[in-house]
């Protein structure tokens, strides 16, 4: 079964104890799974609500037990509407270890969006549609991931923002 993880901003540059809205990721699991009935997704925030007021120890085992997952499952899918270091984190340890990294963001010329992800999407509309298009399944496929679909769709679109390469020697325009 193929493994996603749901990496995405959760406190960002709050300097307080306040969390961003967290709806994004059940609407990105609902896109996924209606695509991809059969995965396994990972959201670190359905087990860890209350990861705000943890104390260091379990603050830390969560923080360093999240990045490990990111290293072993599949895919991770990062929402990224502005700067997040954990996110980053993860986007990163998931890189680094071979994994498949789609990232929903706006921030097309942050250099972890553009250089740790392998398709960008700049909202969760772009995403939907390169779901249902068949884009982010054949993405999959070429990256080894083999998915099946919900349903037979069009051929993916090629475009150059959206897949990128493992030389990433295609730029954003």
């Amino acid at each position: 079964m193929v493994r996603f993880f749901l990496a995405g901003i959760m406190q960002g540059s709050h300097e307080g104890p306040l969390l961003h809205d967290q709806t994004y990721r059940a609407e990105i699991e609902q896109l996924l799974r209606a695509e991809f009935p059969d995965v396994e997704i990972y959201d670190p925030f359905a087990n860890h609500q209350e990861s705000i007021g943890y104390d260091e120890d379990l603050g830390r085992e969560v923080f360093f037990s999240h990045n490990r997952l990111c290293a072993e499952v599949e895919v991770v899918i990062a929402f990224v509407p502005e700067a997040s270091m954990g996110t980053a984190v993860e986007m990163w340890e998931a890189y680094r270890h071979g994994r498949t990294v789609i990232t929903v963001s706006p921030l097309l010329h942050n250099w972890c969006v553009r250089f740790l992800s392998h398709a960008v999407y700049a909202t969760i509309e772009e995403f939907q549609a390169a779901l249902i298009s068949g884009e982010v399944s054949a993405l999959l496929e070429r990256r080894g991931v083999s998915m099946s679909r919900s349903h037979d769709c069009h051929s993916p679109s090629k475009n150059p923002i959206h897949d990128r390469t493992e030389n990433h020697e295609d730029r954003l325009s």
